[in-house]
């Protein structure tokens, strides 16, 4: 079983490369921010406490999060492993995720954290673009939609998000670095960590990430 963590600061391309590297590996991709979804949607018990904070503009509380994901690796597809992007965010959240793992018999074989310059990651978040109905992603740029302001899959309004925006951008980076130091550093005691540069085109951060994992664990099939 290898389980997978991709970590890297906001507009890195963590969920792109989990969603590439779940489909090349054939695991199952596992993103804290659709399992919010789905519970809300689904009206869940959790869902339902989950968006109770979200209309109140409040953080989901790491309680709730944790109890989502408790579900989701109670779910027979995780055994032969798992990609998993969105999660952890801080040093708090990956000891309670080693306690999640542990009490299952999973565990984390490689965390690759996707390291992105504040310029690369300014132009990437400054021009996304997010569809209101099902959250998809769209860049100005890099991957305009079909229509202008239209998702390509629903057909509904396309925003830019508040927090999107350059100023806000640059507050989110910092607030970040300071959480994540403290998080690279636990990953690298456990001889977990690969860092590298997701400044590159897609395809090749991909086929970096690929090639690292198989050297770390040859049952993987591509």
């Amino acid at each position: 079983m290898t389980g997978i963590v991709l970590l890297g600061p906001p507009g890195a391309g963590k969920g792109t490369q989990a969603v590439r590297l779940a489909e090349e590996l054939i695991l199952p991709h596992i993103s804290t921010g659709e399992i919010l979804r789905q519970n809300v949607l689904d009206l869940t018990p959790i869902g339902e406490e989950a968006e109770d904070y979200m209309n109140r503009g409040l953080l989901v509380p790491d309680e709730l999060v944790a109890k989502m994901l408790m579900s989701r690796f109670d779910k027979a597809d995780v055994k032969k492993g798992f990609i998993l992007d969105g999660y952890p965010r801080n040093l708090s959240q990956a000891m309670t995720l080693d306690d999640i793992l542990g009490a299952r018999k999973l565990d984390i074989g490689m965390v690759f954290y996707l390291d992105s310059s504040d310029n690369v990651i300014i132009q990437r978040l400054a021009g996304r673009l997010v569809c209101k109905a099902c959250a998809a992603n769209f860049h100005i740029k890099n991957m305009p939609p079909k229509k202008k302001g239209i998702c390509d899959h629903c057909r509904a309004r396309l925003y830019q998000r508040k927090d999107d925006q350059e100023s806000t951008v640059k507050k989110r980076l910092e607030v970040y670095k300071k959480e994540a130091a403290s998080l690279i550093e636990f990953y690298q005691a456990k001889e977990k960590l690969h860092r590298l540069s997701a400044d590159a085109e897609p395809e090749l951060v991909l086929s970096e990430i690929i090639e690292i994992a198989l050297k770390c664990d040859d049952s993987l099939k591509v």
